[in-house]
């Protein structure tokens, strides 16, 4: 008989990756790349969820939803670090503080 992964196994590393991702943004609360990479790790704990819950009952409905998702966070990653790109070239720095003094 095969050594087999149950379905706990993947909630628990989903669980583990989704508080670090927690984590990373209440702790550093300074550099938004670390926030934004925070963000992008707690939507795969979530993928992880939803491919192993898909693969769990047989149905490929979760891994069609975390394409979907992993495209969406692609073109957020995106745009994200655009706008950051520009934060930087206009005002030298990606300082959390320092992007709020935007507001018009």
């Amino acid at each position: 008989m095969r050594n087999m992964i149950t379905i706990n196994a993947y909630a628990i590393l989903s669980a583990i990756l989704f508080v670090i991702g927690g984590f990373g943004i209440f702790l550093n609360r300074k550099n938004m790349i670390i926030i934004m990479m925070s963000i992008e790790l707690m939507l795969l704990a979530v993928n992880i969820n939803f491919v192993a819950f898909s693969h769990f009952l047989h149905n490929l409905t979760g891994q069609i939803f975390t394409f979907f998702v992993v495209t969406v966070a692609a073109a957020e990653a995106a745009i994200g670090l655009a706008i950051l790109v520009l934060f930087f070239r206009n005002r030298s720095t990606i300082d959390v503080e320092e992007i709020d003094s935007l507001k018009g």
